[in-house]
């Protein structure tokens, strides 16, 4: 007897099986005690107390009043730093200046001699280059110190010669040997000169 196919196997065909819906994990309940993260911020508020709110706000006001005093600091300390970056910028423009003027000081004085001796005269190519260069000079603030009759001033005079004097009551420039020069507060080179001392 012959054994028919379709029965041999006596078991039953498999069947597929059927995933569960996405939507149903979706919608399963979180567990207790997973809320959000705003929820844990809600509660941390709640649990502050009024002294810990209170101490968190002063906490806050003194670091506002800390970063504001570093600020207000730290814009003083510039303002201080460019004053005092432009007062070195001018004092070493005077010095330069100053340093210019002293090396062509011996021209001028020249001229001075050569004027006091009557070679200047008006319309001269000479007398028209001191001109200019005395103009270059004032332009710059130069300004000649020492004359007859003036009190000694050892900030300003070098004495190179004294002569007793019973007229004088304090020490006077009796004559001036060399003229000096200033520019504005800065001396750049004393004026030489005689000078009347009082007579013991």
């Amino acid at each position: 007897m012959t054994d028919n196919p379709s029965t041999s196997s006596g078991s039953e065909p498999d069947e597929p099986i059927e995933n569960e819906p996405a939507e149903a994990v979706a919608d399963a309940p979180a567990p207790a005690g997973a809320a959000g993260p705003e929820a844990d911020s809600a509660d941390v508020e709640h649990d502050l107390s009024d002294a810990d709110q209170a101490l968190l706000d002063q906490a806050a006001t003194d670091l506002v009043a800390e970063m504001r005093s570093d600020m207000l600091r730290a814009q003083a300390e510039l303002v201080n730093f460019r004053q005092r970056v432009e007062r070195d910028r001018q004092a070493n423009r005077e010095a330069v200046i100053s340093e210019v003027i002293r090396s062509l000081l011996p021209a001028l004085d020249d001229l001075a001699r050569a004027e006091a001796h009557g070679d200047l005269v008006d319309g001269a190519p000479m007398t028209i280059v001191a001109q200019k260069l005395r103009g270059a000079f004032e332009k710059y603030g130069l300004t000649q110190v020492g004359e007859k009759g003036q009190p000694f001033d050892p900030a300003f005079h070098e004495a190179v010669v004294q002569l007793p004097n019973p007229e004088v009551t304090v020490n006077t420039i009796a004559d001036v040997i060399e003229p000096g020069y200033v520019l504005g507060d800065r001396l750049v080179r004393p004026a030489k000169v005689a000078v009347f001392v009082p007579a013991e």
